[in-house]
């Protein structure tokens, strides 16, 4: 097997499996949603600027950072701005199985906003993940997360959008925009806590969080060089499946019945889709070789 290609879908998956462990983090703290935002933005935003520093990609990507790129920076900052107190207002995996419904809300956009037609395979998978997460909000409403799981849906709108972005922009940089959306949301959370009074342990914790997500990004960026996108998107969704366990086996969070069935019927649409577009990607390169 070509080694070029074996890395690619190694570090596509350690990505993977570092994003599956956000609820863990944010929810085994006792630190505020403000907080987390914090010192994961702090410590995310100097991971970044440090790997740009290494790859000498800082000057490049900042002489790129046109309208679009700021755009996306401050909608990647309103996902997150969401994201962190999701976990800490519904469970992990309600969080997860809302995000990852994000392929379709882009479909979705990118038919309105772009005139991009979607294919009726993604058609038929978006409507089963509206029926699931419709299946979550029932559950939530009973439950009294109703309020994590709407901040769930904000994020994948918002981080959607700036996928838009990126579509109809190819040439807007991702690392620089990741950095500046994280830093931008610094001095909102002085306003809305004191970050200082997060315990010396927990700091730590959170330091830790927002270093391993931006080497996330990073290992997911030089992945994707590496891998055909539509392989990327599948490895991709393992954090679905992975989110909850790994709540239930650290945190011993057991999803209701409403989750576990809106979680199979989102899940198994977004395999399918994907596993299709693959074979459908497959059989256009036969065809055009």
């Amino acid at each position: 097997m070509d080694r070029h290609y074996t890395l690619g879908v190694m570090l596509v998956t350690f990505s993977a499996l570092i994003w599956a462990s956000a609820g863990i983090f944010t929810r085994g703290v006792d630190a505020d949603a403000w907080s987390v935002i914090f010192w994961r933005g702090l410590a995310a935003t100097g991971f970044t600027f440090i790997y740009l520093l290494l790859t000498e990609g800082l000057r490049r990507e900042w002489k790129m950072m046109r309208p679009p790129a700021w755009l996306a920076t401050v909608l990647m900052a309103s996902g997150t701005a969401a994201f962190i107190p999701a976990f800490k207002l519904s469970s992990v995996a309600n969080v997860a199985l809302i995000w990852a419904t994000a392929p379709f809300v882009t479909a979705a956009l990118a038919w309105v906003m772009l005139g991009e037609r979607p294919s009726r395979r993604v058609v038929i998978a978006s409507i089963a993940t509206a029926a699931g997460v419709g299946i979550l909000a029932g559950g939530s409403v009973q439950g009294g997360g109703l309020a994590g799981d709407l901040l769930a849906f904000w994020m994948t709108l918002m981080m959607s959008a700036s996928f838009l972005i990126y579509r109809r922009w190819p040439q807007t940089p991702a690392a620089l925009p990741s950095a500046l959306s994280a830093m931008l949301l610094l001095p909102f959370a002085l306003m809305f806590t004191d970050p200082v009074t997060v315990s010396t342990q927990e700091r730590w914790i959170l330091v830790a969080f927002g270093a391993v997500f931006a080497a996330a990004s990073v290992l997911m960026l030089e992945g994707a060089r590496r891998i055909p996108a539509a392989e990327v998107a599948l490895i991709g969704a393992l954090e679905t499946p992975l989110a909850p366990v790994l709540a239930f086996l650290i945190l011993s969070e057991t999803p209701p019945a409403a989750t576990l069935t809106g979680g199979v019927l989102i899940f198994a649409a977004v395999l399918w889709a994907q596993i299709n577009g693959m074979k459908h990607h497959s059989r256009n390169r036969a065809t055009e070789g």
